[in-house]
């Protein structure tokens, strides 16, 4: 795969892309842009714009004159361009997330000074007990994720087993 340099002025989005993107998606990959710079290029076939819509939007959001790009090949007919647009979009919106992984993963980057909220991500609530949920000088944390079904839910149970005397915290993700 070559990967070139091109103005984003030469570039057009996919006229009949069927993914959308939502200003908060947007601005959720502006903020990755911001944090990481762009990490993987859009895909184009004949200067058309078919991985990528998003970030070339979330680009030019941010000011960028540049992006870089990689070509379908040559041989490849306009169908299959447009076979590969739908099969990028759709491979990736049917991955799932680990959650109890998810959580784990922005409290400790919360912790260490990043904002999630850039990324797309909810900002986590604070614990209700301040103290840690694992014995440090056991180092061995034992936890048990929820799946609440919408906030009030979610207050209920962190009532709930608080009144029980379990320590609790809230996190949206």
């Amino acid at each position: 795969m070559k990967v070139e340099k091109v103005k984003i002025s030469s570039l057009t989005l996919d006229p009949e892309n069927a993914r959308t993107h939502s200003e908060k998606n947007v601005d959720a990959i502006s903020g990755s842009l911001k944090q990481f710079g762009q990490r993987k290029p859009i895909v184009v076939y004949d200067n058309i714009v078919i991985a990528g819509n998003g970030t070339i939007e979330a680009a030019k959001k941010l000011g960028w004159t540049d992006i870089e790009i990689t070509r379908a090949p040559a041989d490849w007919t306009f169908d299959q361009a447009r076979a590969f647009a739908l099969a990028d979009n759709r491979t990736g919106e049917l991955a799932d997330w680990d959650s109890t992984m998810l959580a784990n993963q922005l409290l400790e980057l919360d912790a260490v000074g990043y904002d999630i909220s850039e990324w797309g991500f909810e900002a986590l609530s604070p614990p209700i007990d301040p103290e840690p949920l694992s014995d440090p000088f056991l180092g061995e944390k034992y936890e048990v994720v929820v799946q609440c079904s919408d906030e009030f839910e979610q207050q209920e149970l962190l009532k709930r087993f608080s009144d029980e005397g379990l320590k609790v915290r809230a996190i949206v993700l």
